[in-house]
């Protein structure tokens, strides 16, 4: 009975928690959040200060007495105040209403978690949601969630792979018949590849950057393939030389990104290779006959799908707007009770 009036005065929500960014998609509503995971809080008192791209903004840039922490390491929370103050203010914000009768925020919510993670890491995250607030929270592996998000037929008998190139882990799984038959999942993604930008220009230009611009470079220049682009891009980039100490500025082009890139972009398509390796004979021809399909931030790096391609010689496909892969996904279970005591991770 609670449960039903609670059901009806709030708004049950799907959330990925990344490691880089936090979607929330909230049931009749679509995808009302899309934030950087980041929380800034004062370092004595723990008073939250700022959350999401406010709090992004402040990396690298506070003082002693402001600690911005990114809530989550590899796809599992490596702050539990902080994670559960992120999800606190983002569930209360899909739940203001100017009505007359207000909606309270005790809703039912599914989070996309990596495959990868331990019972304990599974725990802390149910625990983080409902000490968020949340009534009742179910947990789904993210290649999962990824491949209900795109619409792809995981009720058929024939193999589909998914690969979810996210901040902090790459997800890949073969699905068939509703239920995963082999995945990995590898602590090598977007972060990775933000270190060995910072990592490729202190050795070649003596230069210092900071993450941010890391990550900016990876936007703007990131690539995967020498036909990736129609022409050479360039980028004035600004950091600290090292030796001298001094402000230093420097022009730099899409192909060293992608030389810069490739040994974490290679550790990624070697998983995939090693995947497919232990996948059943049968499953492998549908997967070369329907085509590996990549979500994530990191496969919107220009030409990642010529490269999967090459390095291992099936199809390759980049959903459509790759990022909500994972939160769409966790959206449509909710809508689906059946599908979502299918597909929910034991326990979770």
């Amino acid at each position: 009975m609670l449960d039903y009036f609670f059901g009806l005065l709030s708004h049950d929500v799907g959330i990925d928690l990344g490691t880089a960014n936090t979607l929330v998609y909230v049931k009749g509503k679509g995808i009302l959040i899309r934030e950087p995971s980041v929380v800034a809080r004062h370092a004595r008192t723990k008073q939250i200060l700022a959350i999401g791209t406010e709090a992004k903004k402040m990396l690298g840039r506070s003082p002693a007495t402001i600690e911005v922490v990114r809530p989550l390491k590899d796809g599992v929370i490596a702050d539990f105040d902080a994670t559960e103050a992120m999800l606190k203010h983002y569930i209360l914000q899909v739940h203001e209403s100017n009505k007359l009768i207000p909606k309270i925020p005790k809703p039912r919510v599914v989070v996309g978690i990596p495959s990868g993670v331990t019972e304990v890491e599974q725990r802390a995250v149910s625990e983080a949601a409902l000490a968020a607030g949340a009534r009742q929270c179910f947990l789904i592996e993210e290649p999962m969630a990824a491949a209900i998000g795109v619409g792809l037929p995981i009720d058929g008998s024939g193999g589909i792979m998914v690969v979810d190139i996210g901040g902090g882990t790459t997800e890949m799984a073969v699905i068939s018949l509703g239920g995963v038959v082999v995945n990995k999942s590898i602590r090598v993604a977007g972060d990775e590849m933000d270190e060995t930008i910072i990592h490729f220009m202190r050795l070649k230009y003596n230069i210092l950057l900071g993450e941010r611009t890391a990550e900016e470079i990876k936007i703007a220049l990131g690539n995967a393939h020498p036909k990736a682009f129609e022409t050479q891009k360039f980028m004035v980039i600004r950091g600290r030389d090292i030796e001298s100490g001094l402000p230093k500025s420097i022009k730099i082009t899409s192909d060293e990104v992608r030389e810069a890139l490739i040994p974490v972009l290679r550790q990624i398509t070697e998983a995939v290779a090693d995947l497919v390796e232990e996948t059943p004979p049968e499953l492998v021809s549908d997967i070369l006959e329907r085509g590996l399909v990549m979500c994530g931030g990191g496969s919107m790096i220009a030409g990642i799908d010529k490269l999967m391609q090459e390095e291992t010689r099936m199809p390759v496909y980049v959903a459509e707007d790759p990022m909500t892969a994972v939160v769409r996904g966790c959206g449509r279970v909710l809508d689906d009770p059946k599908l979502l005591n299918r597909v929910r991770v034991v326990g979770g």
